[in-house]
């Protein structure tokens, strides 16, 4: 699995897991629904992702968009 995908991947599973919690906990899961959000459209304009640093580092190979 790529950089990419496993990027994506965490953040689909992120974003059902915060919306799981938010139906059934406190709504106040719903920011962490937005930080997801918001760290994947700034990492388009900025290419900056921690997550694709800490997976470069740990020796995933790279996808394209995160190399």
């Amino acid at each position: 699995m790529t950089i990419d995908k496993f990027i994506f991947a965490a953040a689909g599973a992120m974003i059902l897991f915060s919306l799981l919690l938010a139906v059934t906990h406190s709504y106040y899961w719903l920011w962490l629904t937005a930080f997801v959000g918001a760290n994947l459209l700034q990492s388009v304009f900025t290419g900056f992702c921690p997550m694709a640093i800490l997976l470069k580092k740990l020796g995933v190979k790279g996808g394209g968009v995160f190399d």
